[in-house]
């Protein structure tokens, strides 16, 4: 048996990202047919808990929308030289280490080369985060991540409209205990703030987006000072 979270948007009593723990039948080893029958046994033991219809996001899912929206394949645009890259390489391109980075030459390569780069394990603590000259502190500890993520998906409005039907998002190979980041919370945070008429002002700055993160969503944040918008 496996325990992994499912977030669910929620607007009653107040905006927030409701992060249900599912304890579910795992399958174990690497091959995607046993990924796929881990996601559908999470997915039965949510909606026996009236949670549906669910969305898996990640390279394993069953729907191709999953797939598309995982950090790997969901790219980010930027303002002013339309530059192109993936979530997960601006994230992994954008790591200040105590001893190096950021390693920007990781927004040319792809995803799994980015994540797997070993410059990344040998340069000491994570300090921060650098996107194109503005500098991001590690707390909150999920925002530069969010921010990287809904940013991203703000510009995929015909991927954004499908968000819209589904109740809750997985992420299979996101375990609580070993990381931070996750793109099923980055989908379900897109949802509610498009669901509250919100998403237009959590875009205009980064320290707006905090802002209502702080005041009306559900993970508690601390101050964190950068200006601007994507490049």
């Amino acid at each position: 048996m496996a325990v992994r979270p499912v977030f669910v948007p929620e607007f009653e009593p107040f905006p927030r990202i409701n992060e249900m723990s599912i304890e579910f039948k795992w399958f174990p080893g690497m091959a995607a047919i046993q990924k796929k029958k881990s996601i559908a046994s999470m997915h039965s033991a949510a909606e026996s808990r009236g949670i549906s219809p669910l969305l898996e996001i990640s390279s394993k899912s069953e729907i191709d929308l999953g797939v598309q929206l995982s950090a790997f394949n969901l790219n980010i645009v930027t303002k002013k030289k339309r530059r192109i890259f993936s979530v997960e390489t601006a994230f992994q391109g954008s790591k200040v280490f105590e001893r190096g980075g950021p390693y920007t030459d990781l927004l040319g390569g792809t995803s799994r080369a980015a994540k797997k780069d070993i410059r990344l394990r040998e340069s000491g603590n994570l300090v921060g985060f650098r996107f194109f000259g503005k500098e991001f502190p590690l707390t909150p500890r999920t925002f530069f991540y969010d921010w990287l993520y809904i940013n991203a998906l703000s510009n995929e409005m015909d991927l954004g409209d499908q968000l819209m039907g589904y109740s809750g998002f997985t992420d299979i190979e996101f375990n609580p205990k070993r990381s931070i980041n996750c793109q099923a919370y980055s989908a379900a945070l897109f949802v509610l703030l498009r669901k509250t008429e919100q998403l237009r002002d959590a875009l205009a700055s980064p320290e707006q987006m905090l802002e209502l993160l702080q005041t009306e969503y559900g993970r508690k944040t601390s101050e964190i000072q950068v200006q601007d918008s994507l490049v």
